[in-house]
This record gives structure tokens, sequence and C-alpha cells, in this order.
């Protein structure tokens, strides 16, 4: 596939858009969010020196041996012949580092698309996506998809960080929610926005946002789901919050998957599926990376 474009969007978060033809574009014509592509970055350039961030200056020369995964936050088909996908991504470490110099015109190997995306059990009338950092792209994805396929649901998102500089959204004014989200407010979708340090919409963790909100608003419980994505430890909090409120919930897994189709085995998930006492590993590349938040064993 070739790159289409590779913009940064804020200090360490960019977006890649690539362009897929043929079998390709085929392939992922009717992708699901939720879903990732595993992609390969072993023959991809460092940066200048001067461009490379002080804590990554020894990191960055280690080989990049291993494909890595991405979610979508965008995927656009135009035809069967002709995909775009985009992925929002953040530079942490060597292999994100090396993203930042793919240029347009770039080929880039990707396997994909892979894992299970997020579903709509019927009778569902209102989504409320819950985003915690960088688990905002397939959710992105989502509230786009869910607008174009159920444009009766109504869609509420909540999305959390430190700070809103560790936001990977645009914020805008809104007089309604105090502060808004373009990558949202661009499909009519109300958004909430939930920062540790205040220093944007509400502050604290964004599980608490989403619970004021449900306490507040009353929702019909079972007309309700909760899809979230982010840091384990959020969305242990988010199954919490579900099943607090009778809701179901869908979670987008995250784990280092090497391989991305269940060889390598390294991305053991714990579950336990209801009323049993035995838990059960499943792999997050092939049997997720969307569980059902009452089936995961968190710690």
């Amino acid at each position: 596939m070739k790159v289409r474009g590779n913009v940064a969007v804020k200090e360490r978060f960019y977006r890649l858009s690539l362009r897929l033809n043929g079998k390709g574009a085929l392939a992922f014509s009717q992708v699901i969010p939720g879903q990732f592509v595993e992609v390969s970055l072993c023959e991809t350039a460092l940066p200048s020196v001067e461009n490379i961030p002080d804590d990554l200056l020894d990191s960055s020369q280690r080989q990049i041996i291993l494909r890595r995964p991405f979610s979508f936050c965008d995927v656009e088909v135009t035809s069967q012949a002709d995909v775009r996908i985009e992925i929002l991504y953040c530079v942490l470490g060597p292999a994100t580092l090396r993203m930042t110099t793919l240029a347009e015109g770039d080929r880039l190997s990707i396997i994909g698309p892979l894992g299970n995306g997020f579903s709509v059990p019927d009778g569902k009338k209102l989504a409320l996506l819950v985003a915690g950092g960088m688990g905002a792209p397939p959710l992105q994805h989502l509230a786009g998809y869910l607008k174009a396929n159920f444009p009766k649901m109504r869609v509420v998102v909540f999305a959390g960080a430190k700070s809103v500089a560790d936001l990977p959204f645009s914020v805008q004014s809104s007089d309604k929610n105090g502060h808004g989200i373009s990558e949202f407010t661009r499909f009519g979708i109300e958004s909430y926005i939930a920062t540790d340090d205040g220093s944007a919409g509400f502050q604290g963790v964004v599980t608490e946002c989403a619970d004021r909100w449900i306490k507040r608003n009353r929702p019909n419980a079972a007309e309700t789901i909760i899809y979230s994505c982010g840091p384990e430890q959020m969305l242990a909090e988010v199954a919490k919050l579900a099943a607090k409120h009778n809701i179901d919930c869908q979670v987008s897994m995250e784990r280092m998957m090497a391989c991305g189709i269940g060889v390598c085995q390294s991305c053991a998930v714990e579950t336990r599926a209801t009323g049993q006492t035995e838990t059960v590993y499943k792999l997050c590349c092939k049997d997720g990376p969307i569980f059902n938040g009452k089936d995961l064993v968190f710690e």
C-alpha cells in the first residue's frame, strides 16, 4: 500500500493516511471498527538526530524486527477497489519514531484487517464511548460507523487523558459542554472531556465523568451499551461502571501482538465465562481485541 500523508496533529501525535487498491482495497472494504493491522517498520528510516526526542536517543537505535499493531481512526471506502485508512499514533518508542519519516508515495507492508471488531446488539438505542489516552482511534472509527449505519442511535463520547496536551483530539469551545471534540462534533455527536489536571473539561478520571452523566440522564439500561478502549486499569473501571448500572459493555484490549494471527501466543487475556469459577486464556489478536467486559479478569 502507499502512504497518502503523514501529518503531525499535536506534539508526538501523528495521523498516517494510507491508500489501498486492488486486492488490498477489497480486503479492507468491509473492515469493522475495532479491527487492526500489523505494520512492518523494519526498513523504515530514523529521522535526523535533531528530530529525535532526548528520551528516545538511546532506544531509537534498536532494530525493529517484529510488526506493530495499530487500529484505525478512520476508514473511507470510495469503492471496493479504492480504500483509504487512517492511523492515529503517538511517538513512544523506536518503531513509532520511525513512522514519522514516512512520506507521501512511500510503500508500507501491512497485514490485515485482523481480529474481531465491535458489534451492535439488537435493541440498542444509546452508545456510550469511553476513551482513555491512545485508546481513542478505534472509538473515533466506531463513532463514524454508528452514525452511518445506525442513524437513529444516540452516541455520546467521553474522552480522558492526563492533560489536554495528552488528548489525541482537537479541542474546541462548546456552549453546551464547556469543551467539545472536533472529531466527533462533525458527526453531530456530543462529547465530554476529562483531564486529571483539569486543563480541559471535567477534572478527574473519565469513568467518573461517564458515571455522573449516567446518573444524571438515567438511560434505559437494556437499550444502552458502553464501548471502551484505553489503559487496562481504566478498562477495569469501565467494566465495573457497566456492571453497576447493568449496562452491556464491550472493551478493546491492548496487548503487544507480535504476529497478529494467533501463532506467537504472546497476547493472552484471562477470561471467565458467566457463572464459571475457572478462568480461560484467550488470544487478544485472534479472539479479540474486542471482549465482553463481563468476561474479563482484571488484576
